[in-house]
């Protein structure tokens, strides 16, 4: 089921990264915004459909990488999908966006949720590379109601559905 509306205007997400060391700022932009806003207030993942390809893009951009055509239909996706691939990290790093070192290992895998032609990079609830590979079935967890603040991290992870 297409939502053919056009991405407001009214709000734009700042991220900042909260640490002395590494100070900066941007804008998501109306298009990423939009994408953020609405994991933050619905708990729920919209894409952008290409008028000219049909292909639908998580998160959106504002044109599509083959046809160079612009897009402003937005489309519901599903917070289920696919592993595509994974890695499982061992050596830590400072998170950019908490100033805080990331605890490992973890896992991280590219996402084909369900509705969209694009993969989501994000974090998997699984560390042992023998329990996870290709094709397992994952969901989002999102944070706590009152905890989303309008970025990524909204999405504690995707679980892996046994």
């Amino acid at each position: 089921m297409a939502v053919s509306q056009p991405v407001p205007k009214k709000e734009y997400i700042v991220i900042d990264s909260g640490d002395l060391e590494q100070p900066f700022r941007w804008s998501a932009g109306s298009y990423g915004s939009r994408f953020l806003t609405e994991i933050r207030d619905e708990k729920k993942f919209i894409g952008i459909r290409c008028p000219k390809c049909g292909k639908v893009y998580v998160p959106m951009r504002r044109v599509c990488g083959p046809c160079y055509a612009e897009m402003t239909e937005l489309v519901p996706v599903s917070d289920e999908g696919r592993i595509v691939t994974y890695s499982v990290v061992s050596f830590g790093f400072v998170d950019p966006s908490t100033g805080q070192q990331k605890p490992v290992p973890y896992g991280y895998a590219a996402i084909h949720l369900d509705g969209a032609d694009s993969y989501l990079l994000h974090f998997v609830d699984e560390t042992d590379p023998a329990k996870i590979k290709p094709g397992d079935r994952v969901k989002a967890v999102f944070e706590e109601d009152g905890k989303r603040t309008g970025s990524l991290l909204d999405i504690k992870y995707f679980e892996i559905q046994r």
